[in-house]
């Protein structure tokens, strides 16, 4: 049987070696490598490796003509004339492989065009179809009622509402227009979300009877508005452009509505709203007996209406129980939703808690529903509102340690904001009355109200801010102060304060003194610190004066730095040491306490400042000037203070100038009594 014809290779491509190999091709020619698929079905694989894949008879056939026809490269002396030379292939090869690279070019760019050309056809058949769309939802939009008033109003509303834009003629032509359109339609604009702006609009451009009259068409409906999400904002802007007219016409129709109301996604917030900031006297009682129970729903007591959760009990007794159960309730569902905001939800709160019996299973119960929520929200809105903040008052006062602890915890991060609002503060202040902990207390409050984590050139702004407003300055002062100054809190503190000192008799073990002693221990070195920092800061108002002898009277620790910061101060500060409130500080620093106005007698404080010897080695110069100045009650005082090293020295240096003293001591001809000044010059003159 015949070999296998095979390709030989010639001597300079084998490079003297010699090659055998068992199986060769017979092709003369070969043809450039078709490009190699890197991915392929299983299918296509298997089929191709069956077709490579001989079968057994061919498989013997071959081995047999192995056997009889052995090869070997050394019996060829010759190459054979028809073998084709292999630089020969590689040229065809190249040749072939640029005529292919060129057709597979051609066909790229022919694809592409294709691509491109369905790509635009696409982009074409896309717009016809938005086309068709809008024309489609303009047809329908002319098919609504009222679509060409409210198409119309809506362009007198771009133009009414670029107010800057309008002239106030122009403004009173597009309003008048705007009014002969919707007179009569109001109810059918303004439960669109586009439409009931152009409402709004109205009711801000339009006068008084135009606003009756948009209030007069919508009478009835207001319920439903409420609980529109769009159209509830119109209600808002009735209550705020409306009188008191209006605002009755509206706050009746949520009569008897009241707990389906609270509990809308909506109408809520407008519900509050109203409560909080419109609402009589008599419609907030009215509203807020509805959380009590269908029967206050149905049945009024027109006589002697109270929204006094205790005072009704007490005289109907035998209604606690389904009274306290609808209202607890109604709580804990708003509770659960998170609408903890509520004002309305925060006097019902205070209501019941008024309403149980200190350390009776309803009061634990209240109080672990305050607690049972882990991220705080509820304590921190009742924290700034006023039934909410007595509440959180009253609760830490009843509550036992741990659970203090666990509360005040709640108003991290919002002490702050707490120490400048109206309400906020006296949770601060019920803390420190009741706490015994005071390492706790200083540690929860004082770090964020001191600002004790920043900076001291920021912590010192932050500071001298706060002890300039008039809320703010409550929790940073009460320790020091306390309840005996009136300037301090308001009368409503000093109720809620009182009430809950009464409290703490039963739940507190420290003694109040020691307790205050422990907190102003715990503040003293941060405001003694500010006072040195920044005295003359404070000195430019009447509030800074005010917390410059607060602490330096009342805290604990070296004062020396802080005194003598005052004393530079008030020499430098020559445009403020004639103000009234620098004059009373530096005349009881120099007396070394405050005037008992009861005993007569100035009450000094341990250890002694020693302030009168800072002062003189700075105002030495100008003793004169402050003796004939406003300020001459100062002098007056360094004259009377026993303990002063330098008094004869004084006293030498107003001898000399009397005849200075005399004229000053004249009162002028247009004062109806004598002033400060020629009162001061009189009782320097009966010193010498």
């Amino acid at each position: 049987m015949a070999g296998v014809k095979r390709p030989v290779d010639v001597v300079e491509d084998r490079n003297g070696k010699r090659s055998k190999t068992k199986q060769g091709s017979a092709s003369k020619k070969s043809k450039p490598a078709a490009p190699v698929k890197k991915a392929s079905s299983k299918k296509e694989d298997k089929k191709k490796d069956d077709k490579k894949r001989p079968s057994k008879k061919k498989v013997q056939d071959s081995s047999e003509d192995e056997d009889e026809d052995d090869f070997d490269i050394d019996d060829v002396d010759e190459i054979p004339e028809d073998d084709v030379d292999m630089e020969d292939v590689s040229e065809e090869e190249d040749a072939s492989e640029e005529e292919d690279a060129s057709e597979e070019g051609k066909s790229v760019k022919k694809d592409d065009k294709q691509q491109k050309a369905a790509d635009q056809a696409k982009s074409n058949a896309s717009r016809e179809s938005h086309a068709k769309q809008k024309a489609l939802q303009q047809e329908r939009k002319a098919a609504k009622p009222n679509a060409d008033q409210i198409a119309r109003s809506k362009k007198l509303w771009e133009q009414l509402r670029r107010k800057s834009h309008v002239k106030l003629e122009d403004r009173k032509k597009l309003v008048k227009e705007l009014f002969e359109i919707i007179t009569d339609r109001v109810r059918d604009f303004v439960f669109k979300h586009d439409s009931v702006r152009v409402i709004q609009t109205a009711l801000k451009y339009g006068n008084l009877e135009q606003r009756k009259q948009i209030a007069q068409e919508l009478k009835g409906s207001y319920k439903d508005l409420a609980q529109s999400r769009y159209a509830k904002f119109l209600i808002g802007k009735l209550i705020v452009h409306g009188d008191s007219e209006t605002r009755d016409m509206i706050i009746p129709e949520f009569y008897g509505h009241v707990k389906r109301l609270i509990r809308h996604p909506e109408a809520s917030w407008i519900l509050d709203d109203i409560y909080r900031t419109v609402a009589t006297k008599e419609q907030k009682i009215r509203l807020l007996r509805e959380w009590y129970g269908p029967e206050f729903v149905i049945f009024q007591d027109e006589k002697n209406p109270t929204a006094d959760l205790s005072k009704i009990i007490s005289d109907n007794p035998e209604k606690r129980s389904p009274i306290m159960q609808f209202l607890h309730e109604l709580i804990n569902g708003l509770i659960q939703k998170k609408s903890s905001g509520f004002t309305m939800l925060h006097d019902a709160m205070l209501q019941y808690f008024l309403a149980t019996k200190p350390g009776s299973t309803e009061a634990t119960e209240f109080i672990e529903l305050l607690k049972g929520d882990d991220e705080g929200d509820l304590v921190k809105n009742l924290a700034f509102t006023q039934s909410g903040s007595r509440l959180m008052s009253l609760a830490l006062a009843y509550a036992n340690a741990k659970d203090r602890k666990l509360l005040l915890r709640f108003y991290r991060d919002t002490i702050k904001a707490m120490a400048g609002d109206l309400n906020g503060h006296l949770v601060l202040l019920a803390a420190y009355e009741v706490i015994d902990d005071t390492k706790l207390t200083a540690k929860s409050i004082f770090s964020e109200l001191l600002n004790q984590n920043e900076s001291e050139e920021t912590r010192n702004e932050e500071l001298c801010y706060q002890v300039n407003d008039l809320t703010a300055r409550i929790p940073v002062l009460h320790p020091f102060a306390g309840d005996r100054v009136k300037w301090l809190l308001p009368d409503a503190d000093q109720e809620v304060l009182k009430e809950v000192r009464e409290i703490r008799n039963e739940t507190s073990k420290k003694e109040p003194a020691t307790r205050r002693l422990e907190l102003v221990k715990a503040a003293s070195p941060t405001l003694l610190a500010l006072i040195a920092a920044r005295a003359d800061t404070l000195l430019e108002s009447t509030f800074g004066c005010q917390f410059i002898g607060e602490v330096l009277f009342e805290a604990d620790g070296d004062k020396a730095a802080a005194l003598s910061s005052v004393a530079q101060a008030a020499k430098n500060k020559s445009e403020t040491r004639d103000s009234a409130s620098v004059g009373r500080l530096l005349k009881s620093l120099v007396q070394g306490g405050r005037f008992n106005a009861d005993t007569k007698s100035v009450e000094k404080v341990e250890p002694a400042l020693n302030f009168h010897d800072l002062l003189y080695e700075e105002i030495s110069d100008e003793v004169m000037e402050w003796a004939t100045g406003a300020n001459t009650f100062v002098i007056v005082a360094l004259t009377e203070s026993d303990d002063f090293s330098k008094k004869h020295e004084l006293l030498k240096t107003l001898k000399k100038n009397k005849k200075a003293l005399e004229k000053a001591s004249v009162s002028s001809k247009d004062e109806k009594k004598p002033g400060p000044t020629s009162s001061g010059a009189k009782i320097l003159l009966q010193k010498l």
